[in-house]
This record gives structure tokens, sequence and C-alpha cells, in this order.
């Protein structure tokens, strides 16, 4: 069995690796009996936005950092620092701050935050060709072609190392043979880390997992999967795939290939946009329908304005209202015909917000096109005028 140095990228034989590197002495081996063929990878940077803080003030490093906004907001991201001291992506910043009343707090300045994503991607596309980017910080990658010499194992470790000394942030990989196992082991030694799951154990590993590692489970599958008696992969592994797609729809046939470790998708480099949605969330809680239906309007036109530089129309349409008390509400309408009007956008989720806005009050709206259509299949966009 061959092991990696991931320190200086040394290949050696494990029978004369005795806990260190033999070349430079780093304790960062990684090893797998199937690390020379497995070439799908799944890398994710860690703690993005705050570690792009920490890189701009060095004095933050060994500080817990939030990066959010106001008391009004939520934790868009934080720093393991943070993270050990209780808080959580999606946090509201009063309960975050509770938690770690220490924390640096910092506003995110999402333009830096594209910049330096895009210059860990182009440090992506200089291995491979094929990067599907997933959001601003973390892509998968087919490095197939990588296959001889050097295995994609070491083209790896070399990327990451290169992002570290270049960008001054860090990533975690996960490699394997397909993008669902390759997605879930990214999430296995984070930070700085490199976990493989290979053909040989996928199963196994799979096993004794809840069904809500699942990609696409949410907290509602998930319950109703656990009310049918499946609380583990393994058994949802033991249902029939017909049975799956009878009981829970189209998603039943991606429930039983990831339980048996398959995914055919490919690394698609240019994937079809299947959804565009913008939202906001209020300074003080709206419970007034007048001014809810207000708020709507210019979240029309900025929906309209996105749909129109991609070149898509809207087929449907959904809301999104969250509580005061946080609890996420969505509703959802198919369109008569697609459009790309903001009047029409308007007038089409009015109806759905006169179905909640009963006297309840909401810190956030937000709407969505959902799904989407070509540009020709839809009417002019109008913009409100």
């Amino acid at each position: 069995m061959t092991v990696l140095c991931r320190d200086c990228d040394a290949l050696i034989d494990a029978l004369a690796v005795s806990g260190r590197c033999p070349v430079c002495a780093s304790p960062r081996l990684k090893t797998h009996p199937e690390l020379a063929t497995l070439a799908i990878a799944h890398i994710d940077c860690d703690a993005f936005y705050a570690s792009v803080e920490k890189r701009e003030r060095p004095d933050l490093a060994p500080r817990p950092v939030i990066v959010g906004g106001g008391a009004r907001g939520v934790v868009l991201a934080c720093c393991y620092v943070a993270r050990m001291n209780g808080v959580r992506s999606a946090m509201p910043m009063w309960k975050a701050l509770e938690a770690c009343p220490e924390a640096v707090v910092i506003p995110p300045d999402m333009a830096k935050y594209r910049a330096i994503g895009q210059r860990v991607r182009g440090l992506m596309q200089s291995v491979t060709p094929l990067v599907q980017p997933l959001s601003i910080d973390e892509a998968f990658l087919d490095l197939t072609a990588t296959l001889d010499p050097p295995p994609p194992a070491r083209t790896l470790t070399r990327l990451a190392r290169r992002i570290e000394e270049e960008l001054g942030i860090t990533v975690s990989i996960g490699l394997s043979y397909n993008k669902f196992l390759a997605k879930i082991a990214s999430d296995l030694d984070k930070p700085r880390g490199f976990a493989v799951i290979g053909r040989a154990e996928a199963l196994a590993f799979l096993a004794p997992k809840p069904v809500g590692l699942i990609w696409g489970v949410g907290a509602a599958l998930e319950r109703r999967l656990n009310g049918d008696g499946i609380t583990t992969i393994a058994e949802l592994r033991a249902r029939e795939e017909r049975w799956l797609i009878a009981r829970y729809g189209v998603i039943g046939r991606r429930l039983a290939r990831f339980a048996r470790g398959e995914d055919p998708r490919t690394v698609d480099p240019n994937p079809p946009v299947k959804s565009i949605s913008v939202e906001t969330t209020f300074a003080h809680d709206l419970a007034d329908p007048r001014l809810l239906a207000q708020s709507l309007e210019p979240l029309c036109q900025r929906l309209a304005e996105r749909m129109t530089r991609a070149h898509l129309a809207a087929a449907g349409i959904h809301l999104k209202l969250k509580t005061a008390q946080f609890r996420v509400l969505t509703r959802s309408r198919r369109l008569s015909s697609p459009t790309q009007r903001a009047a029409k956008l308007y007038e089409e989720v009015l109806l759905l917000l006169k179905e909640e806005a009963h006297g309840t009050s909401f810190r956030l709206i937000g709407i969505g096109a959902d799904p989407l259509a070509e540009e020709s299949e839809a009417d002019l966009p109008d913009l409100f005028g």
C-alpha cells in the first residue's frame, strides 16, 4: 500500500513508514488502498468568510470571529474557535453573542469573498477543466485525466498547499469514486482535512449513518422516513427501489441509489441553473399584510432583473417567510406561462402571501423562480414600468 505525505508530496511504501514521513518528517500522512485510483473530489474552504477576515487581520488568528450583521441578523459564518464555543451558521446573532460574548463580529464583505472565491476556483481549474462549483467556496473536481501520474490524491495535496500559500486560507478535501461520497468525505476531517471513501468500504461506511446524511434529505423528509421505520442508511437500503418511489416520489430513486453508494451524476463545469431567488430581513418584525405586500415589490424587480441577465424566465414562483420564532414557511405555485415581468411576478406572489398574512409576525420574506424556463418561452420584462 502506498502512503502519501500531504506536506512534501512523497509517495512512500507503507512498510517504510513509522508515523512520520521519512522524507520531511511530517505526520500528515494519507494512506488508503484505493488512493491511486479514486478521481472524484469535493473541495470545501474551511470557515471561508471568517478565514478571509483572519487572513486580512492576523491579530484575529487566535480569537473567535463571527461574520454577520446587526442585532437582527444571523451568523453567516464563524471560525472554528467560535464553533468550539457553540456558535453555528444561521444562528441568530443575539444567540451567538450570548454563547460567545468575546467574539469579534465583522460585517460581511461579499465582493471580497467573491474575489477570493474566484481565485480559489482559478487554482482548481489549473489542475483540471472539470470543476463544478456548488457555491462561492466549494466545488467538485473530476481528476480522471490525471490518473497516470501524478495520481489525483497527489495533485489534490499540491492544490491544497497552493491555496494555503498563495491565498492564506485552508481547504478540506473529500476523495471518492462519485460526487455523493466525495461530498460526505470532505466533512469527515475538518479543518485542513483529507478523507477518502473507496468502493471497498462504501457500503459498510454508509450502513450505520442516519438517513439525514443523504444529500437532499432535509428535516421534513427525515422525519417522514423515520416515521416509516427508516432511521439508518442500512434500513433504507433494505427497502426496494419501487417501494421508495411509490412512497416518496421521484426522490425515492435517488434515495435507493445513494443508499447503495451509487451516484451516476458527472462533474459538470456548466450545470443548468435550477432556481433564482432573492430575500430581505426586516429591521423590525412585520405582521401588517399591506407592509408585507409592499416589501415584495422591490424583490420582484430584483428577481426579474436577475432572470433577464441570466436569459431565463420563471415557470413557477415560490414565497419564503420566516417567523419571529425562526420557523420557515414556503408556498409555491406554477405559472400559466413563463415570465420575466416583475409586475406578473408580483401579481402571482401576492396570491401566495394572502394565504399566510393573517396577523403572524415575520422577520424575513423572500421570493424565487422555480422551475425556470428559457427566455425565448417568456414574455418581455417590464421591471415595473
